[in-house]
This record gives C-alpha cells, structure tokens and sequence, in this order.
C-alpha cells in the first residue's frame, strides 16, 4: 500500500450503491486535487464476478462516469488491514462490518451518510427494488458524502 489514504465503500451485494459511492469518490477526490485509493465490496458474495447493475452504471454515465468496468465482490478479512477507511451504505452493513471486524485492524468503520452534516446514522436509499429514478437519489447522496469524506481526507 502507498501512502494515500484508502477507502473501501460497502453495501449487500456490491452492484448498486458501493459502486456509486467509490465512483463519487473517485470524481469529488480528483477535483478536490487529493490522492485516494478507493474500491468498494459487498458484505453477500452472490453477485460476485458480476457488472454493478445497468441501472447503476446509467446514472454513472449520465454524470460523466464510467463504472462499466466493475465487478462485485465480497469483503475480505484483509480489507480491514488493506483500507484506512471501510464506509458502510446502510446500518445493517455496518453492523455486519463491525461484527467482523477484528480486535486489531487498521481500518475505521464508518457509515456514509455520517460524513454528511445534519444525515448522520442515516442510510443511502437503496434503489435496487424501485423505479430506476431512485438510482439519480442514491447518486446524490453518494455524492454528497463522498464530498464529506474528502474534507475528512483533507483535514478539514
């Protein structure tokens, strides 16, 4: 590992949401000029090796990002040694997280939306089972805290 931070984003199955966020990150960090290694890891693996979702990468695109390259995978015990950050989408994930977590790791477990004034213990909208403009939602709320995490990044 180098020595720019690393963040890892996660949601259930790593087709949606994580994509988002680490493509929201990677967009805000660059125009913030601040260097991040960013990936992102479902806590299920039963979509693992798959695409995110088309909808996921449709809403990417509309806002000039590419994710058509991603492919799910789940969290690893390593990515708690591997990442400083683990930035979970929902409660339920962040429970899971920090069930797993191990006594000694050099990740901090975080919920997106905490980095976030005022949404704090709040969750990414999920979109996967609704209609596909919830999908420009959880774009903006990716967003909105991947702007928060590069003011944490940047000591701000």
């Amino acid at each position: 590992m180098n020595d720019r931070p690393a963040v890892l984003f996660v949601c259930l199955g790593n087709i949606c949401r994580s994509p988002l966020a680490e493509a929201a990150l990677r967009t805000e960090a660059s125009r913030a000029g601040v260097a991040v290694t960013v990936s992102s890891a479902g806590t299920a693996g039963w979509h693992a090796g798959r695409p995110a979702d088309a909808r996921a990468r449709a809403v990417a695109r509309r806002h000039g990002v590419d994710i058509d390259g991603h492919r799910a995978r789940q969290v690893e015990a390593a990515d708690f040694h591997r990442f400083d950050h683990i930035v979970a989408l929902d409660r339920e994930n962040l429970a899971t997280l920090l069930a797993a977590r191990p006594a000694v790791a050099r990740a901090r477990v975080s919920l997106l939306l905490d980095h976030v004034a005022g949404r704090t213990g709040e969750a990414v909208a999920d979109p996967y089972y609704g209609p596909d403009e919830g999908f420009e939602i959880t774009w903006a709320e990716v967003t909105a805290g991947a702007q928060g995490l590069v003011r944490l990044l940047r000591g701000e």
